[in-house]
């Protein structure tokens, strides 16, 4: 055993298992026996250990101590490959925290499809203060104790994703604890186990490819900490994104546009104009053809509007989806002109016009991700391709058949659709670009627009800071770590168990992981009541619970409500 130490920490590191254990101040932490270091690919997988030649070696630089291993050939059948990678495991002495890199050297003869390294911790006493923290969707606490089994994680735990919105995890055992942070969550994220009653949680690590190659060194810092609880570990990761300059206070982006400051205290309102259902789309109901298509005049959404006003509605954002010719969700990115049955420009501009006279804020849908087959400028030149030279495709949405825009292309479409908006005298205040924030970067081999899924995350940014420059307060589907230094606000910023059946089994404690670090970062709606109330927090049923102080709160209107005065009247707006 070579074991390795820098103030309070100490690593020991056991070469026959390839085991780490990590200790601070007597607490130990080691990794699960049922672990095992290891690669996937398409064929089977590689333990750490199979590798032909197996070295070590201790490190000593300016910044800290650790020990560097590489691990050089592999036999597949009866064929030596000369894959080889390294790891690298070394204390910080001036923050004491541990990191764990994994970094490629050569690539030949194997085509990695996942590194489960570091390993998962060792977790298995069943006490209620022993709990696992993840960060899925708005963030869950699991007891060791729970008497529900995890279930199926969104996005296979991605980060970047609704099934993560930050990068990193955390088990707390009787007030110690650590705190595990991927600097490198581009091709990454996290796998948990938790059976139904316990008695233990297990979590880790996964890191993927990208475009084909693990190419690049990926990163995870461990931090042990005593005395702590999960407040302490997104103190923690604010820490962290502040010293790398990304905490963006929204008192900051109204500094640069000061609509937003209207936009706190206001009703939102999720309307819309157009919808047709094309008949290639998995959407488009064949027994009853009167509900692929729906028409509300500019003019209808109006008087609506009016109605509000006379109502005592004071501040308000209308959010208007389906406003172009094409209808909801279709022949994106082409979309435009304004819906013409419903009152063309013309009635699009008044109903905007009126807004202002009311005080109110307006916004528009748009999407720049799913690319329609049926848009006139469709070229597959400028859809994602994959390694393999294929295009992903589905006919899930209203528009029918899709492929994914290369997000290199989305940032021009942008400034070219809100040109025309402008030409026509549409005065946006906000605008809503779908999906961007719930679903993974994407990837794309056309090497005349090669995207990474870190490309692509800073592509939908790029999005975002120019609807900014531009005076427009940008929003999207849900949250997430990458986009708060751009974005202003969200559909909604959900705990797991909302979007699951009414009813359904709670994987854990819901606990605002993502807004104790964010709460002054970004406004998050979400349908609480009924459908009628839109609110952020932890519930209790159809009952907002006591935890509203952890939660920015943002009531709606539905319009059609016969009473909107009455939904109104049990909140402070």
């Amino acid at each position: 055993m070579t074991s390795i130490e820098a103030n309070s920490i100490r690593v020991d590191f056991v070469e026959e298992s390839l085991r780490f254990i990590l200790w601070k101040d007597g607490t130990r932490w080691e990794w699960d026996e049922a672990y095992v270091p290891r690669l996937e690919y398409a064929g089977g997988s590689l333990r750490f250990q199979d590798a032909v030649s197996i070295s070590h070696e201790r490190v000593e630089n300016g910044i800290g101590t650790g020990i560097r291993s590489r691990y050089q050939g592999f036999w597949i059948g009866e064929m030596e490959i000369p894959y080889t990678f390294e790891t690298y495991v070394w204390i910080e002495r001036a923050e004491e925290n541990i990191y764990f890199e994994w970094i490629p050297v050569c690539e030949e003869g194997l085509q990695v499809e996942h590194v489960y390294w570091p390993g998962e911790m060792a977790f298995d006493e069943k006490r209620e203060d022993w709990y696992t923290l993840l960060n899925l969707q708005q963030g869950l606490l699991i007891p060791n104790t729970w008497e529900n089994g995890l279930g199926e994680i969104v996005f296979d735990g991605r980060f970047g994703t609704a099934g993560g919105y930050m990068p990193w995890f955390a088990q707390i055992k009787e007030g110690e604890g650590y705190f595990a942070l991927c600097m490198t969550p581009w091709n990454a994220g996290y796998h948990a186990k938790h059976p139904a009653g316990g008695p233990y949680t297990h979590t880790g690590v996964w890191f993927e490819p990208s475009l084909g190659r693990m190419d690049y060194r990926r990163i995870m810092r461990y931090t042990l900490m005593s005395g702590c609880d999960h407040n302490d570990m997104c103190k923690c990761y604010r820490k962290f994104v502040n010293e790398q300059g990304k905490l963006r206070t929204l008192r900051e982006k109204a500094a640069k546009v000061p609509a937003l400051d209207r936009l706190i205290g206001s009703c939102f309102v999720h309307t819309g104009i157009k919808t047709h259902v094309r008949e290639d789309s998995d959407f488009f109901d064949k027994e009853q053809p009167d509900k692929n298509n729906h028409l509300t005049t500019f003019a209808a959404r109006e008087e609506q509007i009016k109605e509000l006003h006379k109502a005592g509605v004071k501040k308000l954002y209308l959010h208007l989806d389906g406003w172009a010719q094409p209808g909801y969700d279709n022949q994106h990115p082409d979309y435009s002109p304004a819906c013409e049955e419903a009152g063309g420009w013309k009635g699009m501009r008044s109903l905007v016009d009126t807004m202002h006279d009311l005080g109110y804020l307006f916004g528009i849908h748009d999407q720049y991700r799913d690319y329609y087959l049926a848009a006139p400028s469709f070229n597959e030149e400028y859809a994602c391709r994959l390694t393999d030279g294929s295009f992903p495709q589905h006919q899930r949405w209203a528009g029918g058949p899709q492929s994914f825009l290369c997000a290199t292309q989305a940032p021009y479409y942008v400034k070219r659709n809100f040109a025309k908006l402008e030409e026509q005298q549409i005065e946006l205040d906000c605008a809503y670009l779908d999906v961007f924030t719930c679903n993974e970067g994407d990837e794309c081999d056309n090497p005349r627009h090669k995207m990474s899924r870190r490309d692509c995350y800073e592509a939908r940014n790029h999005c975002f800071d120019y609807l900014m420059s531009q005076g427009i307060l940008p929003s999207s589907e849900e949250v997430n770590d990458w986009c708060v230094t751009s974005m202003v606000f969200s559909h909604y910023a959900p705990y797991d168990f909302m979007l699951r059946e009414p009813g359904s089994p709670k994987y854990g404690v819901p606990v605002p992981l993502f807004n104790l670090v964010y709460h002054d970062c970004l406004i998050e709606p979400w349908n609480m009541l009924s459908g009628s109330v839109f609110a952020i927090c932890s519930s209790d049923g159809d009952r907002p619970s006591s935890t509203r102080s952890s939660h920015g709160w943002i009531p709606a209107i539905v319009l059609g409500s016969s009473q909107p005065t009455s939904v109104l009247s049990s909140f402070r707006i």
